[in-house]
């Protein structure tokens, strides 16, 4: 029996409908209302399985006003379940809005394990499990795309992305130029369905090729963390450091803010690359 006033969060199918769990489907029957990211994919899946519920859409552009809307239903003791197209809802997605307005309104919130991409390919990608970050999808602004890459480009833990088929050329390239070719990644595409493939190579590999073949279906990689570092302090150097600090105050930031920033980013010492922003030469005020 679901609980009234209580959000569900149901994960769904990646690929293969075998894996939607029985705990799933009865959950799904029984709320009151389904949120859904897409809701013609939601009703297809639903359909499959005989479940006929109102259906709500919510997603990344209509999620502030549609999620105050849903819960104000939640609030007033209806039960809803939600879900998104693939996967487990609010990893990478605007199901965690909604997750975190429950949480500041004292909504419950139950959880119904489901396929995660993320989890999934790591488990088979034959680096590291058991430390990693996940880092979802990278932006498509430049500016944020470099920033992203610089903070985890000495990260010694395995680094888990997301990425869409029209931007995996640009992707490995940047990987490239921030990572170094020779870092080991396993590529892994369309999980749990007919194609299903898993290619463990090298960035400089794994560039070369999709520069030659056409991308093809949603991209799980997963991408070996940093060596050990040698011969500079946190495997960046101070000017590098400077770079970033300087981005940071270009947003807005305070010298002694950016700094910190940067001293996150890059493992350095917040107090020498504030020193050297500040002091003569610099472009930070003192």
């Amino acid at each position: 029996m679901v609980e009234k006033g209580a959000l569900y969060v149901v994960g769904t199918p990646i690929g293969n409908l075998g894996d939607f769990s029985p705990r799933a489907q009865e959950v799904l029957g029984e709320v009151d209302f389904i949120a859904a990211e897409d809701t013609r994919v939601a009703r297809k899946l639903l359909a499959h399985f005989g479940i006929h519920k109102p259906l709500l859409s919510y997603f990344e552009h209509n999620k502030l006003d549609r999620g105050a809307q849903i819960l104000g239903r939640l609030q007033g003791g209806e039960s809803c379940g939600l879900v998104s197209d693939a996967g487990m809802p609010a990893i990478s997605d605007p199901g965690e809005t909604l997750v975190a307005g429950c949480a500041q309104r004292g909504v419950p919130v139950y959880v119904v394990p489901g396929p995660t991409a993320a989890i999934s390919a790591l488990a088979v990608s034959g680096l590291p499990t058991g430390r990693f970050t996940f880092e979802g999808f990278l932006s498509m602004n430049k500016r944020g795309r470099r920033e992203h890459l610089l903070a985890v480009a000495q990260e010694p833990r395995t680094l888990v992305f997301y990425e869409a088929p029209h931007k995996l050329r640009r992707t490995l390239s940047d990987f490239v130029k921030t990572f170094g070719g020779d870092r080991p990644v396993a590529i892994v595409r369309e999980l749990t369905k007919i194609h299903e493939e898993v290619w463990r190579t090298t960035l400089q590999e794994a560039a070369a090729r999709y520069r030659e073949q056409e991308p093809r279906g949603e991209y799980v990689l997963v991408v070996g963390g940093a060596p050990a570092s040698e011969g500079r302090e946190g495997g960046f150097t101070l000017e590098e450091a400077l770079e970033i600090a300087r981005e940071q105050m270009d947003k807005g930031f305070s010298a002694s803010d950016a700094a910190k920033e940067a001293a996150r980013a890059t493992g350095l010492r917040k107090g020498g690359i504030y020193r050297a922003l500040t002091g003569p030469g610099g472009d930070g005020a003192s």
